[in-house]
């Protein structure tokens, strides 16, 4: 997985942008590999949104449904949840939370700091995502800070979409198109359901977990970055693998991938709260 930073033990446990999540990587490593090549079709995205976590990356997301009155949400991953990772089958619904997350701006500056209620969802079961919703509504961001939330694709991308991943906790972006999906992508002890694959221009590493993946062409969230395979291995943490409906198996060295989000506007109704039994939904349950 792309690690979350913390620590030096905790670190080399994440060590990759693969399945075990993204955590941010050492200086020496960030301005060595995390140079992104960014294309004329990327100039449109900015920070604006994004926020920093302690130890990964995230941004503040809305359905286009959503209220200007309803608590604003932070999307990141489940592996970058303060409690550590999920285990296989854990899915964690409504448990108080006081994390903090650093707003920017479009140049990439902090401009505030949000504050989780509580940790709205989260799981690394099928699919790699945390939801947080904060104290702040998104009319509030937006007065106080002239910030607005990303919103949610509600369709399913398509391969060959130019996209930029937003790291909001290096203030990097790194641009490409979506590759493909991948029916099963397995990493230890996680699987992970119809993943995006990048085009290998976007070298994503540890601290850019939990990066929105925007659609260049529509500013939307389509995806959270998530991981990538670090030293060509196969299924193992950091390594994740390939599986296609018959069972075969592909290792990809360097390429990294990302989970699909418009699967989750469907679980998210009034006031933004997330209702897993709502039609359409089809979140892993607890």
């Amino acid at each position: 997985m792309n690690k979350p930073l913390v620590g030096a033990f905790l670190a080399a446990l994440l060590l990759g942008a693969g399945v075990a999540p993204a955590v941010a990587a050492e200086p020496a490593q960030q301005a060595q590999e995390a140079a992104p090549k960014v294309g004329p079709e990327a100039k449109a995205v900015t920070f604006a949104g994004t926020v920093a976590l302690s130890n990964c990356s995230g941004s503040v997301v809305r359905t286009p449904d959503a209220a200007p009155t309803d608590p604003a949400l932070v999307l990141s991953n489940g592996h970058c949840l303060e409690s550590g990772f999920p285990g296989p089958g854990e899915v964690i619904v409504d448990q108080p939370s006081s994390r903090t997350f650093t707003l920017l701006n479009a140049s990439g500056s902090g401009v505030g700091t949000l504050k989780a209620s509580k940790i709205a969802y989260g799981t690394m079961t099928d699919t790699d995502l945390s939801l947080y919703e904060t104290t702040s509504t998104y009319q509030q961001i937006e007065d106080s800070y002239g910030i607005q939330a990303l919103e949610l694709e509600t369709a399913h991308p398509t391969a060959g979409t130019a996209i930029t991943v937003a790291s909001g906790y290096w203030k990097r972006t790194y641009s490409c198109d979506i590759d493909g999906f991948v029916h099963q992508l397995k990493e230890g002890r996680w699987t992970w359901k119809d993943s995006v694959r990048y085009t290998s221009e976007c070298r994503t590493i540890g601290g850019t977990s939990g990066s929105p993946v925007i659609d260049d062409a529509t500013g939307k969230v389509v995806a959270v970055n998530n991981t990538g395979n670090e030293s060509g291995q196969e299924c193992t943490d950091n390594n994740p693998c390939e599986v296609d409906e018959n069972g075969n198996v592909t290792v990809r060295e360097g390429i990294n991938y990302a989970q699909q989000t418009y699967n989750m506007v469907p679980c998210i109704g009034a006031r933004s709260k997330i209702d897993l039994d709502r039609e359409g939904c089809g979140l892993p349950k607890p």
